[in-house]
This record gives C-alpha cells, sequence and structure tokens, in this order.
C-alpha cells in the first residue's frame, strides 16, 4: 500500500514580533550598560521613580518572566499591575548587580518569550523606549532606527496600555520626519524623528527637545496634564519599566 506523503510540519508564529531587531537592541543596549560606572546605575531614569539599575532589571526579567506567578501577585495587589510591575523589577534589581545584569541582557537577547498579556510587539516598543530611559540621563547617546520604530509607533498609537496617544494628543497632527507615518488630523503640526514621536507617543516629554511645530506648546501641556493625573510614562509593557 502507498503511504500518502507526510504534511509539512506547522511552523509555529514567534511569540516575539521582529526578535532579530529585539535581539540587536538588546545587545547594543547591553553594550552600552559595560561603559555605566557603578555610581551611574543610581541615575533616574526617565520613568518617575525608578532608577537605571530599576529599569534595567524590568528588561531581564521581560523575556523571563512567569505568568501564572505574576498574575497571582496581580490579584493579591487587587488588579494593580503597575504596583507588581514595580515590586518585581525592584525586587530582581536587590538580587543582581550591574554585571550580573547585564550578562542576563545578553543571554536572554534572542529569546522568543513574552510576558503572556503583551502583544507580540511589545517586546520590540520596551527596549526601544527603556533604552532611553536609561540612555538619555546618562548622557549616553543612543540611536533609534526609523525601521524599527515604525512597527513600535504603529503598535503604541492608539494602544490603551500605553495611554491612548491618538486621544491624548487629539486635534494635532503628529508628522514623522524620518518615515513615512502621521497620525492625527489637527490644524497644529508636531514634527520630528520616529524616536522622538515614540517617547511622546508614551507619555515621555524627553521626546520634545528633538521635535518642532506649532502643536509642540500643547503637546508639552498635555504629557504635563498627564504626569499630574499619573498617566506619563508609567511602568509595565513599553511605556512602563
Amino acid at each position: 500500500m502507498t503511504r500518502a506523503p507526510a504534511l509539512p510540519a506547522r511552523r509555529r508564529r514567534p511569540r516575539v514580533a521582529h526578535l532579530d531587531d529585539v535581539r540587536a537592541e538588546r545587545l547594543s543596549l547591553a553594550d552600552l550598560l559595560d561603559t555605566v560606572t557603578d555610581e551611574e546605575w543610581a541615575t533616574p531614569s526617565l520613568c518617575p521613580g525608578w532608577t537605571v539599575h530599576d529599569v534595567v532589571a524590568h528588561l531581564t526579567l521581560a523575556p523571563v518572566e512567569r505568568t501564572w506567578p505574576t498574575l497571582v501577585r496581580v490579584a493579591r495587589a487587587r488588579g494593580d499591575f503597575e504596583r507588581v510591575n514595580a515590586d518585581l523589577a525592584r525586587e530582581h534589581a536587590a538580587r543582581f548587580g550591574p554585571a550580573e545584569l547585564v550578562a542576563q541582557l545578553r543571554a536572554t537577547a534572542g529569546r522568543d518569550s513574552r510576558f503572556a498579556l503583551n502583544g507580540r510587539l511589545d517586546p520590540l516598543v520596551d527596549v526601544l523606549v527603556h533604552g532611553q530611559d536609561v540612555a538619555r540621563p546618562l548622557g549616553r547617546p543612543r540611536a533609534m532606527p526609523a525601521d524599527r520604530v515604525l512597527p513600535a509607533l504603529r503598535h503604541v498609537w492608539s494602544s490603551a496600555f500605553y495611554g491612548r496617544a491618538d486621544r491624548r494628543f487629539r486635534a494635532l497632527r503628529f508628522v514623522a520626519t524620518d518615515a513615512d507615518w502621521s497620525a492625527g488630523d489637527g490644524p497644529r503640526e508636531v514634527h520630528g524623528p520616529t524616536g522622538a514621536l515614540l517617547l511622546l507617543a508614551t507619555g515621555r516629554p524627553a521626546g520634545l527637545s528633538d521635535v518642532t511645530g506649532a502643536g509642540v506648546p500643547e503637546a508639552a501641556a498635555r504629557l504635563e496634564g498627564a504626569a499630574r493625573s499619573g498617566g506619563a510614562a508609567r511602568s509595565g509593557g513599553a511605556a512602563r519599566p
């Protein structure tokens, strides 16, 4: 009897989108961190209340975080994911020193794994934005290539997880100067590289230094209002450590 030909094995869809870019960003961040002194690890990051050490600890947890233990902690915290995220990062930072965290970042750079509640693009947003959270306060230049940033920016713009930039900046038009991307339909415009727009979309006023246009003062005012209400540069995902 003739045996039917074997069907090709079904390829599993990657859990992390743009994994090659995520890996490259994690490895380049590890290289940058090799230049940071022990004292600089205590520098406040762009995330209020988070040091460089805390943010890096969070980044090393992202590829290895276990879903159910984290969800149990969230339940015990009455759904306060922000608090749990902070606790996990600070506990990890307390356990491991700078060199150990950098080694962990390198060891898991290409791991196709993410927290179950995150989307496939969240790891890319995470490393791009947190890379700036770390590098800018340290005065270390860190490029944000438009081809890597653009999918992250598209993902973040209308996401509730990141604060709904489309609503926060209603009646303003954002226009990228290094890629074919724009959003919003207001008469006042904000022009800048995709990296700066990603920072603004995730609630980080640091991006204001790299943008121009008649809409910049209003964008700054809305970010300040969000910060007063606790809605800017939160932790978790990419916009939050």
